[in-house]
Order: structure tokens, then sequence, then C-alpha cells
């Protein structure tokens, strides 16, 4: 009981105690061990069917950083000092990773081979049918999903981030060598150790925001 009750209170610290900062120590770096770590415990979001659309693309390196800098041009304070500004993607073709993730399941055991051989084709047949704008608004969500808990998990690792919206979506992909027909842009997200507290929203109170039927 008193180890739910601590696991407790750090879940409301780390939910409480967020805040979005623009302003990071540039001193500060994350080694590429720990933020895999980061990134690992960010995926365990869910997705549709499982798919996992969510890509990834960490921006650390001085190089990295100079490419992005014009393609965020009011952001310029988070790119210049934070250890890393992490690029969130949607990948609109996610539905080929299906049977790698699908046969991965049934080898540990949560799910049974007739399962599988029955989903696969339904799922399959359900992308084929469906719209670019259904499977776009799809993978939109998940990577929403993903990027919140990102944002926790850092946080939980004692790092500090930023939601980023306003940067060259019709750019980025290109700017590293990615395929914009595949990867849609969902947001950057900046991560590092605060250089000062940063400061408090308001929230609208629940009774403006929520309905009990």
């Amino acid at each position: 009981m008193t180890q739910t009750k601590t696991l407790n209170n750090d879940f409301q610290d780390i939910i409480t105690g967020r805040r979005s900062i623009r302003y990071y120590d540039p001193s500060v770096k994350i080694s590429r061990e720990e933020m895999k770590e980061i990134l690992t415990e960010a995926t365990l979001a869910p997705s549709s069917v499982n798919a996992q659309p969510w890509r990834f693309l960490v921006i650390d390196s001085p190089e990295g950083k100079a490419t992005l800098a014009p393609l965020a041009k009011f952001n310029q304070s988070q790119v210049e000092t934070s250890a890393a500004v992490i690029a969130i993607f949607g990948d609109l073709k996610s539905e080929e990773n299906l049977d790698e993730i699908y046969d991965k399941a049934v080898e540990l055991g949560y799910m049974p081979q007739e399962i599988r051989d029955m989903q696969i084709p339904k799922i399959k047949a359900h992308y084929a049918a469906a719209s670019e704008e259904l499977n776009k608004e799809t993978v939109l969500i998940d990577s929403g999903l993903v990027s919140m808990q990102l944002m926790l998990a850092a946080r939980a690792h004692g790092y500090d981030t930023n939601a980023i919206g306003g940067y060259e979506k019709d750019q980025i992909a290109e700017a590293f060598g990615l395929d914009k027909e595949r990867y849609a842009p969902v947001m950057l997200l900046s991560i590092g150790k605060a250089a000062n507290s940063g400061y408090p929203s308001v929230r609208l109170p629940i009774e403006k925001v929520a309905q009990f039927r």
C-alpha cells in the first residue's frame, strides 16, 4: 500500500509539475541510451489496431539544429538551448508493419496464431478501402497519444518539454531526407532541463468541459 501511494504521488507531480519550457540549460545533454529509454516508454501508448504509426526524428546535433532553425523561426530559443528537438511524424503506410507486429505477438504468446491469421487480412482490407483522409486522421490521433506520453515520460526522467506546432510542416520531412508523402508531420517537441521554472497556466473548470449523463 505504501509503494502504491508513493507511485501515485510521483505521478501527481509529473502531471501537475509539467510546464511548457522555452529556455533550457544548454549545458545539459541527454545520452542516446536515455533518449532511447524515454522513446521506448512513450511507445507504450495505445494505437489503432496496434499499428504504432509514430516515427521520431531526434535532432540533437549542431548540424541537425542548424537545419531545423530556419524551419522553426518563432521557436529559436527552444531549438538553440534544448538538449534535443524531437520531430514527431505519422507514418501513413504503417499497415506495412502489421505482419511484423502481429507475428511477434504470436511468438511471445500474446496472441494465438489463429487470431493473428483472422485479423491481419481484415485489417489490411480495411486500410485498402479507407480514404486517405480517414487514414491520416487515425494516424494523427495515434501520434498525438504518443506525443503526450512522450512528454510525461520525459518528465518522469527529470526533463522538461515544450510542444511546438509553429514550424514549416511542408518542408521538414524533405529537409531531413524523409519521404514527405509518407511521413506526416505532427509536432516538434523540445526536451531538456529548464533554465527557469516556467509559468503555470489556467485550465477551464471541469464543469465547463465535462458532462455527466
